[in-house]
């Protein structure tokens, strides 16, 4: 297992970090879930909290107040319970979408959109009490279980160094004007959420670095992982030749198929061959049909001995079309004249009328 691990020394390819994220796996941090909302709470505490409590004492004044007109009957309790809920929600309705807002941001932060339709899929390696151990006793779990102890220890030392100052004499507070003492400890609440947050922001930001830095271990490759996947991609270079002599193959095939139908042949003589197709009814100019160097030369010289089809040679010709022409394409206006003039003389010979030029 080690000497596996070990082996896996290149950095994961698009492709397998792309595989990942559609499996749904990866990089976490709860830190920075945990920072967006600690700092969704200041936001709440700092600018909504005094009004929040205002409209909560106001709707409540009714229940201190005027006790006796509140009706306990089946009906009146359950009015009573659904204007309670109705109020409350309503009053937190906002506080309550900033912190979903923080949530959404949060993940959106770390991984941006992300769909994984096979994380709903039930497992059954869920419910294995084995694997639930395994889980519970990783590296994974004890790095959580530090940081979750980390944060504790940096939280109640804060509030411990700025809350017990404040209540070393509590008997002052009995003299004090209650809004007073109201508003001091909602400011000494977001005091401590300020430093809580900045704290927790160098803490989420290490954790991010850690979780990104760790899951990319975690892909990491062997270098025959990358070259199976290269080779994938690309196509097995054994097979890759394959296909293009197949190719060729098939490409010379036809173009010797054309030679017996083609109206002339014009050669090098030795070197180049090139058959050109014309009908002076059909075609607004010859097409070449087939075209060859060397061995494929010979060929086509031979095919078209034995089908009776003229041979002209014409080197300069032969080697221009040869290189500004290819298979079933007509040929260029700036040769027309000098195919012309060859067609002319194939179709005189063959008491078939001149070409027009």
């Amino acid at each position: 297992m080690s000497d596996d691990k070990d082996s896996k020394t290149e950095d994961p390819t698009a492709k397998k970090k792309g595989k990942a994220r559609t499996d749904g796996d990866v990089p976490q941090s709860q830190e920075i879930k945990s920072f967006a909302m600690l700092l969704a709470g200041l936001i709440v505490m700092s600018t909504l909290a005094p009004s929040i409590a205002r409209d909560l004492a106001d709707f409540l004044k009714v229940f201190l107040a005027q006790p006796h007109t509140i009706i306990l009957g089946n009906e009146g309790l359950r009015v009573l319970v659904v204007e309670v809920a109705l109020s409350v929600a309503t009053i937190l309705a906002f506080p309550m979408a900033i912190f979903m807002f923080a949530a959404i941001i949060s993940g959106l932060a770390v991984n941006g959109f992300l769909w994984t339709p096979k994380k709903l899929r039930p497992k059954l390696s869920s419910l294995s009490p084995i694997q639930g151990a395994k889980r519970f006793f990783s590296s994974q779990t004890l790095v959580e279980a530090l940081k979750g102890i980390l944060k504790m220890i940096v939280v109640a030392v804060m509030v411990a160094f700025l809350v017990i100052p404040m209540f070393r004499h509590p008997d002052q507070l009995v003299d004090r004007d209650l809004m007073l003492t109201l508003g001091e400890i909602h400011w000494l609440i977001v005091l401590v959420l300020t430093l809580v947050v900045l704290v927790m922001s160098i803490i989420a930001l290490a954790d991010l670095t850690y979780q990104r830095w760790h899951h990319n271990e975690k892909l990491k490759m062997t270098k025959q992982e990358v070259k199976d996947e290269h080779k994938e991609q690309e196509g097995d270079p054994k097979i890759k030749s394959r296909i293009r002599a197949l190719r060729m193959e098939r490409h010379r095939q036809r173009m010797m198929a054309a030679v017996p139908s083609a109206s002339v042949v014009i050669t090098n003589p030795t070197h180049y061959a090139i058959a050109l197709s014309y009908d002076m009814d059909d075609m607004h100019a010859p097409v070449l049909v087939a075209k060859g160097v060397d061995y494929l030369a010979r060929r086509i010289r031979q095919i078209a001995e034995d089908n009776d089809v003229p041979l002209v040679e014409n080197p300069p010709l032969a080697r221009a079309l040869y290189a500004s022409v290819e298979v079933d394409q007509e040929i260029p206006p700036e040769h027309y004249k000098a195919v012309a003039e060859i067609i002319g003389y194939v179709m005189q010979v063959n008491g078939q009328g001149q070409v027009a030029n």
